[in-house]
């Protein structure tokens, strides 16, 4: 991870467990926008995002909020970090039967 956290790093900062993040990152649940906000600040990230129905806006403002909340949502894609699927771990010489 880009912030030099491990995920249990993060989850302590973060206010949640390693499980919860671990279902994020596989996508098998899905944070509220203020989980996310948590998490991003956690791992030294701001969201600066305003979402607000305003019906007196122009279809460029519209845009420009709509490329906002994609590239959000681009970000958000990208974390946490993906693990690799191949556990790494020290090899141990092999004992010969005495």
């Amino acid at each position: 991870m880009s912030a030099g956290l491990t995920l249990r790093g993060l989850a302590e900062r973060a206010g949640t467990s390693h499980a919860t993040l671990a279902a994020y990152e596989a996508g098998r649940a899905v944070p509220r926008v203020d989980t996310l906000d948590r998490i991003l600040r956690a791992a030294g990230y701001a969201t600066d995002i305003d979402v607000a129905w305003r019906p007196d806006a122009t279809d460029a403002e519209r845009r420009a909020k709509g490329d906002e909340l994609r590239q959000a949502l681009e970000l958000a894609a990208m974390f946490p970090a993906r693990h690799s699927a191949r556990l790494r771990f020290p090899r141990f010489p092999r004992r010969r039967p005495a």
